[in-house]
């Protein structure tokens, strides 16, 4: 937790450890000598600030490449003991996206040199609320460091951060403290993706969300096998029963006073704590890193975190399915029929695709349970990774209605993601000879086929599917993230619900 504050004074009077300050170019994107002569300045109405900067943005030793640092010691006029220059490219192309990556870079600078406080300068050209929840929220993605076990570990944490900016200040602190709560669950969420396989089991899992949901007010239930395999989850149980850890069907509830009784939101979440493949079992090189396939489940745990907090007037249910995925003498083969609890039947082609086995189940209990509109959200397919990289989640709808909704506050959130066909002909590669359909629907197409065999069981529901699989982990650090979970879809999905209260 980062201890926040909003000031309102000029940014040279503000006594901190270090004051960052954003430069940016403001010569025209359309210049064709713009990389040899930027017009460089700082993105604030301070005069003192620009006159400590104006040598050394002058110097031409200073680019407006994104994300390049310069620390001064002792800035002249200015209370604060450094002042750290980050660059953010051109003025007229600069957001709170790139301004929210930007404070990330400012802690994991400032922090891997013992600094424990800083000051932001909320730049002009973003609105100020805005800008205050982009710092924030970016702030903590940067705090945030997987080293957890290492005997030799650091704590480099920044403790406290002051954002300068200009405005109504209550207005400005609400949004600090709503940024807030989004960046606590979102770490929340990478915490729980972080922990190896061996400490963060199904149970465990769900113990965690079970402590969770009591911390902030939730109501929170946990099945275990005998009651999956009564209600008749065969899709899901059909993962689980190849492993010697038991599942965990944990189901979250936020029913605030007051809140109609339509719509209810299920946000449903793929929470495989471990995915060997299963008979189908994936080569070794890289199948430590299948600890995240539970990346879907921990956004949903962590997503409940803030909505109970924030307190929007919608009803919303969390459902994660938690198993491992496990070969063993007891588990599924290909070939295998499967009865799913809606009473669609499953040829099993491949048991590695099994995210879209429980998330059947989960998918089809929530409308049980009256949710009238569904989100999921799975590290599902390799196939998204092909077609969209490390930089765009995937997104299916069945509903264009719904997506608008959903793309309205992923933009507001500031998250990538793109969507993908879901089309009628795709539905032809997953027609089985021996059963309603088959879990696979081969190597064309393969996150549209595994989508459309979700939307099998959405049916009619306005339904949206978040296929997270290139973008829940990142592969390298960052300069404003650390290489391993990086939470995404979670500000999102809360702002599509605040969505719904509005």
């Amino acid at each position: 937790m980062i201890k926040t504050t909003i000031s309102l004074s000029a940014p040279a009077q503000v006594e901190t450890e270090a004051l960052v300050a954003l430069v940016l170019d403001d010569s025209d994107p359309s210049s064709s000598d713009r990389d040899k002569n930027p017009q460089l300045k700082t993105a604030m109405s301070d005069a003192v600030v620009s006159s400590a900067t104006a040598e050394l943005l002058a110097s031409g030793e200073v680019s407006a490449k994104m994300f390049e640092t310069n620390l001064l010691h002792k800035p002249s006029g200015l209370k604060a003991k450094r002042l750290l220059l980050i660059s953010g490219g051109g003025a007229k192309k600069f957001s709170s996206y790139d301004l929210r990556r930007i404070a990330g870079v400012a802690v994991r600078t400032l922090k891997s040199r013992g600094i424990r406080s800083f000051a932001f300068v909320a730049p002009t050209g973003v609105p100020a609320d805005e800008a205050v929840r982009a710092i924030v929220e970016g702030a903590y993605v940067g705090n945030f460091d997987v080293d957890y076990y290492r005997s030799d570990r650091k704590d480099q944490k920044i403790e406290t951060m002051t954002v300068v900016a200009s405005g109504d200040k209550n207005a400005l602190e609400k949004a600090a403290n709503e940024a807030q709560v989004i960046g606590e669950s979102q770490n929340f969420a990478r915490d729980l993706v972080n922990e190896p396989s061996n400490r963060m089991t199904p149970t465990v899992l769900a113990e965690r969300a079970k402590k969770m949901c009591a911390e902030v007010g939730l109501k929170c239930e946990v099945f275990g096998p005998d009651k999956i395999k009564e209600m008749k989850m065969g899709a899901f149980w059909s993962v689980a029963q190849g492993s010697d850890e038991p599942p965990a069907l944990i189901v979250m509830k936020y029913e605030p006073a007051g809140a109609p009784e339509k719509p209810v939101i299920g946000l449903v979440g793929k929470g495989i704590t471990f995915d060997t493949g299963g008979i189908s079992i994936k080569p070794a090189d890289g199948m430590e890193k299948m600890k995240y396939d539970m990346a879907g489940g921990a956004t949903m745990i962590g997503a409940m975190r803030a909505i109970a907090l924030l307190k929007p007037k919608v009803k919303v249910i969390g459902i994660v399915c938690a198993t491992e995925n496990m070969p063993s003498g007891k588990a599924q083969k290909p070939g295998d029929v499967q009865i799913a609890m809606s009473g669609k039947s499953i040829e099993v082609i491949n048991t590695d695709a099994e995210g879209r086995l429980v998330l059947a189940d989960g998918l089809h209990y929530a409308k049980q349970l009256g949710c009238t509109h569904l989100v999921d959200a799975a590290t599902l397919t390799g196939a998204v990774v092909v077609a969209l990289g490390f930089t765009n989640a995937g997104v299916f709808a069945n509903d264009d209605d719904m997506y608008s909704r959903f793309h309205n506050a992923n933009q507001k959130a500031g998250e990538k993601m793109w969507r993908l066909p879901l089309d009628d002909d795709y539905k032809e590669q997953i027609r089985s000879t021996i059963a309603d359909i088959m879990n696979t629907g081969g190597r064309w197409g393969g996150a549209i086929t595994a989508a459309m065999f979700l939307k099998e069981f959405a049916e009619e529901t306005p339904w949206i599917h978040l296929d997270i699989a290139g973008t829940a982990w990142m592969e390298d650090q960052k300069p404003w993230i650390a290489k391993g979970p990086s939470g995404v879809a979670l500000r999102s999905l809360v702002e599509f619900v605040k969505g719904f209260a509005a």
